[in-house]
């Protein structure tokens, strides 16, 4: 039986545009997802009492969500100042400095290593890991924060994630949806993926070099300021033998992560923990070598200003987080209330919907999976869309009699691209984090490149079917 989309859907769907003329726009979300957030919740119950209750449990239900993210980036914060303040971070840095010289090779270098290594740890504690080691030489040579948040976005969220190879989670999910092999599906992303990756990071870095020869970055800026909170309190604290010593021992205890993480078979939430436990030793030990008897005092003040530094960062997205988890799986515990017997969410009804008033041909139906992805890839998780866009892709690949693989690759692409961290600005806060800069400009600076990307390979698929 056909699911009938009710006006909830509708007014989901008008308050998505809305959300994207905004950020077009450059204005801010959180009053829009609030006020969101309340109609939809007074439409489903009928009741004020539960609609403004809502905005308080959707609030909850997206700090949980993005609860252990938001801890690693502050960990991780709390740990490069203490670095920084030592001056062990200088003497991390230097052999990279012999290699990456131009703002060019340190966005290609920084790339290209999120991307290996996040296939084998997905990106998230792959950001953890890139950023504090990367970011302050991309700096110095000139590359722009924003810069180096694109590189590790669209390499580690996007290209990498996309795919999937090594930990094959997506193309499983995709795959067993769409009722084919695996080995199909990761076979007909290779080329769709190669092309997606090349034209979306050669049009971001050229977009980016453009505007930094206008002179619209002042790449210098968060570097320096770093150099002069770090002159103000000194680095005398250590020895030089002893900061070599933690600057060894630091990228050895992360490459020992690595290796857990491959022999243990860790992967996000774990991986990410990993990562975080580390941290929080580090900055420990460094404490204690540094500040001796005040060290119970000073790791105390890291960590508080990790934190702050956390929920700064995050606090304007919770709100819009909210929203738009309310129309993937959390509706129920957000609002109290189920939706319409048969629906399987708010985005996925909608993209259901678009499927099935779709005449079936190879171009249509390609056209058809890229649009599903784009919506499915709007609450954000990048993942909870891929049965949705395999068994779609089963469908056409019935009618028509051939694709399915592709299609199924292309909507795996296509929902990871948007959802799983290059547009949506919360799914790609990590990166934003690390390299301290606002998530929405990373989003609108993605916009641009991941759309011509995603036109492109949506063009080259229909060659394929």
């Amino acid at each position: 039986m056909e699911l009938e989309l009710t006006a909830l859907h509708w007014l989901y769907l008008l308050f998505i545009g809305l959300s994207i003329l905004f950020l077009i726009l450059k204005r801010d979300l959180t009053i829009l997802c609030i006020t969101g957030i309340v109609l939809i919740a007074y439409m489903a119950t009928g009741s004020a009492a539960a609609s403004i209750s809502g905005i308080f449990t959707s609030f909850m239900f997206a700090i949980t969500e993005l609860l252990s993210i938001i801890l690693v980036i502050s960990i991780i914060s709390a740990m490069s100042k203490i670095l920084m303040e030592t001056g062990i971070n200088d003497y991390m840095i230097s052999p990279f400095t012999k290699i990456i010289r131009t703002p060019g090779l340190a966005f290609w270098t920084t790339g290209i290593l999120m991307m290996v290594i996040s296939w084998f740890f997905w990106p998230s504690p792959a950001v953890a890991l890139m950023g504090a080691v990367l970011l302050p030489i991309a700096l110095r040579v000139g590359l722009p924060a924003l810069g180096v948040a694109m590189a590790m976005n669209l390499f580690g969220h996007g290209i990498a994630l996309s795919g999937d190879f090594i930990i094959q989670g997506a193309p499983k999910l995709s795959a067993d949806a769409a009722g084919i092999p695996v080995t199909e599906v990761m076979a007909a992303s290779i080329p769709l993926i190669l092309v997606m990756g090349t034209v979306t990071t050669v049009t971001a870095f050229f977009l980016l070099k453009s505007d930094m020869k206008k002179g619209k970055f002042d790449s210098s800026q968060n570097f320096s300021q770093s150099a002069e909170v770090v002159k103000e309190t000194g680095k005398e604290q250590l020895s030089i033998g002893v900061k070599r010593l933690f600057a060894i021992m630091i990228p050895l205890l992360f490459a020992a992560n690595i290796i857990l993480m491959f022999t243990l078979n860790l992967q996000g939430g774990d991986a990410t923990a990993l990562i975080g436990g580390t941290s929080v030793l580090i900055l420990l030990f460094t404490s204690i070598a540094a500040h001796k008897q005040k060290a119970l005092e000073n790791t105390t003040k890291f960590l508080i200003e990790g934190l702050q530094f956390g929920f700064r960062v995050f606090g304007p997205v919770i709100p819009i987080a909210a929203f738009f988890y309310l129309g993937g799986g959390g509706f129920e515990q957000m609002i109290g209330t189920s939706l319409p017997d048969g629906s399987t969410g708010i985005v996925n009804d909608l993209g259901i919907a678009l499927a099935n008033t779709v005449p079936v041909t190879e171009s249509l139906g390609v056209l058809t999976m890229t649009a599903v992805g784009v919506i499915t890839g709007l609450d954000g998780s990048g993942f909870s869309g891929l049965p949705l866009t395999g068994s779609i892709a089963g469908l056409f690949g019935a009618a028509l009699g051939s694709g399915t693989a592709v299609m199924t690759a292309l909507g795996q692409l296509t929902t990871i691209w948007i959802g799983g961290g290059t547009l949506v600005p919360w799914a790609l806060i990590p990166a934003a984090a690390i390299c301290n800069v606002d998530p929405f400009e990373l989003a609108r600076r993605n916009l641009i490149p991941v759309v011509i990307g995603l036109t492109v390979t949506a063009i080259f698929a229909m060659f394929l079917i």
